[in-house]
């Protein structure tokens, strides 16, 4: 996911901040990402929508995160042998 770029707001007021503006006081937004796959704009970095879901194969069977490619991942799990119920193995 791409980190979006936001401006800081103003704790008080709620204006943005430009690039030459200034605020009474200053609060950084909270960290942005923009899915890949359906272009939403969200601040949860393990988002899953309908067209990453569709492209998914592998889940993680340490931390539960999910992805395309195997190598993406810290202890991958071919989710098609796991609908089988076939014993865990190391895929890298």
């Amino acid at each position: 996911m791409a980190v979006a770029e936001k401006d800081p707001v103003c704790k008080n007021c709620g204006k943005k901040s430009g690039e030459k503006g200034h605020l009474c006081n200053p609060v950084e937004p909270a960290e942005a990402y923009i899915c890949e796959h359906c272009g939403a704009e969200t601040s949860n970095p393990r988002h899953i929508c309908r067209p990453k879901l569709e492209k998914v194969n592998f889940v993680c069977i340490t931390c539960g995160r999910v992805a395309q490619l195997p190598g993406e991942l810290c202890n991958p799990r071919d989710i098609v042998l796991m609908a089988k119920d076939e014993p865990p193995q190391r895929i890298i």
